[in-house]
């Protein structure tokens, strides 16, 4: 009892402590800007500005506060539990939708492998959503072959649905209802998951030994990353994301997420607490809950059950999106999820920093506009000052504001990219000292593919600001953008594809450019940094999507495979070259 409640109070602790530093970086920022901005007499558009730039600052401040957690020395933990053999049932759910099946079921036969070396006895549930016949004959066809391949019957089962109420989320409170009880824990995965037999076998300790755990988050690692976009989040998920996670969990604490697969859950406190209502009245703000999981996360802290998040945990493993396409179509769902949860911050009984958690979420995505209304009213705040009292020297290399309003842009540019720079900085720092970075091709490389990855990421700041804009509006407007399939494995995009996704950004770009030279020239400079990747934005979607020749963006699982990855691609590599030859011989026939 006495290490719960020092775990408790160092959780309110870090959150203060967190909390206080981003308050106090917003008030700094807010307090530069009102102080530059009073120089030539406050009006209303200084008055936006200030209150804007405190919120964002304070956004990128926790932000940055969370990896300065993560980075802190490892805080004590209790001695890893061992299994308790004869283990309690164990069932791995894999909810699939229009999935590829050669793909989705070799992982499932990697897995299956890999439970078995592990000493575990553990069913495995494919939950099928598919609504094309087609679709679902070829999964009916590969079970087959799974179950052949594995001599899975009675413990590899396939079942699909007809009715897709509530889609993913209804689809596993659909088997918890109808065969929840046969089980103690379930394993939740994606269509993309792998998951090593050890690393479940370690998760299933974890809840034996922990009564009130109801639900234990891993943090998987992205691999089979191919271009340069999907390198970069392959390499910012397996340097970056620990560092973040851990700062994360410290925060968190017993309240932690849920990010809807790579995790265990408790049967009975789940079906106990997470049934999830259709929220009343039309999407995007109605109908069934998009964001689930974290709703799902907070249901089980109202009735008591610990949440955890453990980034400790290896041999957890997804996909990621190859391409900006691909990840902004996700996005968009997780917009609408997220906005949704407006309609829940207020709702009985959930623990304050579920509330907190919703209001992050909420927030992830409005920033995205805030920052777009502190450019607008910087523009009009120029436009309505008062005439400077000089005009800029000729030999002058740029035009510049009067020199309180360059002050104030110069004093803004690093505190902001302080806070986005000093944590990756940071970690990287951290990964050298430690040795860390000898997984990712050795300081020298490790530190090229920080420095290249903060590049890229800060070209496309601009292009994923308009989409998370966009989707923003067409779900504050009504527009329900649903739960569009995803496309996996979906390969570079061809210019013409880019321009087609991008020729918007594009001429919001020129005439943001245009309208800013033509009514503020003195901010055309400042702007050039949002407004080029605008211009170019069909070239980088383009370019972004194409693979990656070179040895930047290096992880450890590339040097040497887990095994159940090797297995997996092994598998799909067979079962493709068998199908290709019976397509041979079915041709010659």
């Amino acid at each position: 009892m006495s290490r719960i409640l020092a775990s408790g109070f160092r959780t309110r602790l870090l959150r203060g402590l967190a909390i206080g530093f981003s308050l106090a970086a917003a008030s700094v920022a807010a307090s530069l800007l009102a102080e530059a901005s009073a120089q030539d007499g406050v009006d209303p558009w200084d008055m936006a500005r200030t209150t804007l730039i405190f919120i964002t600052t304070a956004w990128l401040a926790w932000g940055a506060a969370g990896a300065f957690l993560g980075l802190l020395g490892h805080l004590r933990r209790a001695p890893e539990p061992q299994l308790k053999l004869p283990h309690q049932p164990t069932v791995v759910l894999v909810p699939i939708c229009n999935e590829d099946p050669v793909t989705t079921f070799a992982r499932i036969a990697a897995m299956d492998g890999s439970i078995q070396a592990a000493g575990l006895r553990c069913d495995i549930a494919v939950l099928s959503d598919t609504r094309d016949p087609e679709n679902a004959a070829r999964e009916r066809d590969v079970f087959a072959r799974l179950l052949a391949e594995t001599g899975g019957a009675g413990r590899i089962f396939y079942r699909r649905r007809t009715d897709n109420r509530g889609r993913k989320a209804g689809n596993i409170e659909d088997f918890i209802q109808s065969s929840g009880g046969a089980y103690e824990f379930a394993l939740i995965l994606d269509a993309d998951s792998l998951m090593e037999g050890v690393t479940i076998r370690r998760m299933i300790a974890r809840m034996q030994a922990d009564p009130r755990l109801g639900l234990l988050q891993t943090l998987p690692k992205i691999i089979g990353a191919g271009s340069l976009f999907g390198r970069a989040m392959q390499f910012s998920a397996s340097f970056h994301s620990p560092v973040f996670a851990r700062g994360l969990a410290r925060l968190q604490g017993n309240t932690g997420p849920f990010w809807g697969h790579n995790a265990m859950v408790r049967v009975r406190a789940f079906a106990e607490s997470c049934g999830l209502p259709a929220l009343e009245g039309k999407p995007p703000f109605g109908g069934h809950i998009l964001s689930h999981d974290y709703v799902e996360a907070a249901l089980l802290a109202r009735a008591g059950w610990r949440v955890k998040l453990d980034e400790t945990i290896e041999g957890s493993f997804e996909e990621g999106p190859d391409n900006i396409l691909a990840h902004a179509k996700r996005d968009r769902r997780w917009c609408q999820g997220n906005l949704q949860h407006i309609r829940l911050v207020l709702a009985p009984g959930l623990a304050g920093w579920s509330r907190f958690v919703f209001l992050q979420g909420i927030f992830a995505y409005l920033v995205s506009l805030l920052w777009g209304a502190f450019l607008i009213a910087s523009l009009l705040a120029t436009v309505f000052a008062p005439a400077p009292d000089y005009f800029p020297e000729p030999y002058q290399l740029f035009p510049v504001f009067p020199s309180d309003r360059t002050k104030e842009i110069i004093t803004l540019l690093i505190g902001i990219c302080g806070l986005l720079l000093l944590p990756k900085l940071s970690i990287l720092l951290g990964a050298v000292l430690s040795r860390r970075a000898e997984g990712f091709g050795g300081g020298k490389r490790a530190a090229a593919s920080v420095l290249a990855e903060i590049l890229l990421t800060s070209l496309l700041a601009p292009l994923m600001l308009m989409y998370q804009s966009r989707a923003v509006l067409q779900v504050l407007s009504g527009r329900d953008g649903g739960w569009p399939a995803n496309q996996r494995g979906e390969g570079k995009l061809t210019l013409l594809q880019g321009l087609r996704a991008g020729l918007w950004i594009t001429l919001t770009g020129a005439a943001a450019l245009a309208l800013v030279t033509r009514i503020a020239p003195d901010l055309t400079v400042w702007l050039l940094p949002v407004c080029l990747p605008m211009l170019i934005a069909p070239l980088l979607i383009a370019w972004t999507s194409r693979p990656l020749t070179h040895s930047l963006f290096a992880v450890p699982q590339e040097a040497e495979a887990a095994p159940v990855i090797r297995a997996y691609r092994d598998l799909v590599r067979r079962w493709m070259a068998e199908d290709a030859r019976k397509e041979a011989v079915d041709v010659a026939a």
